[in-house]
């Protein structure tokens, strides 16, 4: 895995300097940015920014100018450093988008540690969201796309789906299938299987082909290489 780029914004170098040597040493890629301007500039065009961690008060565009037109263009997260600690001032952070608000003087230790729970969290997210040849589904809000526009399943078939998905090139029988998703409860047919696939199956339009039938078995999740 590549290392994580993290944007340092700052016009103290010393707190820049500070902050890149306790991030190299975690393995990040330090970038510096000594003002807004140069910030916003760095970030439109430097591919791969995994985080940002941005002062407040700056020459050229202060933190919350530059938070804000970050937030119009990427969730990338932020974290404020800032030498004022009123209750206003975080929130006015919180609502221009920023995700951590550090008050200075502040323990790089700290700081990093902060870093480094952030894109975990970030991380965990990503991995709620699975894409599959044009098909993409959003296990954080329950959505399924379908080539970028969202499709209307009802919750067995969105269940079904995801079920399918995590148990990717696995042949699913119709009656294990109908354990996992109705329960062992559940006294209806076998057909009942297939009757959602095929609804499933419209639904999902081109991206059906990933649904194959396993004859006399039931059905496979399979992405064509």
């Amino acid at each position: 895995m590549s290392a994580k780029k993290i944007l340092i914004v700052d016009d103290e170098l010393r707190i820049r300097k500070l902050v890149g040597d306790f991030l190299k040493r975690e393995g990040y890629i330090a970038i510096e940015a000594e003002n807004g301007k140069i910030a916003l500039d760095i970030f439109n065009t430097e591919e791969g920014i995994d985080l940002v961690i941005l002062d407040v008060m700056m020459p050229e565009y202060d933190g919350w100018t530059v938070c804000r037109e970050i937030r119009k263009i990427s969730n990338v997260p932020i974290i404020m450093l800032t030498a004022r600690s009123e209750e206003f001032d975080e929130l006015f952070g919180f609502e221009m988008g920023a995700d951590e608000y550090v008050t200075k003087p502040f323990s790089p230790k700290i700081l990093v540690a902060r870093v480094n729970a952030l894109l975990r969290r970030v991380e965990r997210k990503e991995d709620k969201i699975k894409s599959f040849d044009g098909l993409q589904i959003d296990e954080n809000a329950h959505i399924v796309y379908v080539e970028g526009k969202a499709i209307d399943l009802s919750p067995k078939e969105y269940e079904l789906l995801l079920y399918m998905v995590e148990n990717k090139g696995k042949a699913l029988g119709r009656e294990q299938i109908l354990n996992k998703i109705w329960g062992y409860d559940y006294f209806g047919e076998l057909r009942t299987v297939d009757t959602h696939i095929n609804r499933l199956r419209i639904k999902l339009e081109k991206q059906s082909k990933l649904i194959k039938t396993v004859r006399g078995v039931g059905y496979r999740f399979e992405v064509e290489k």
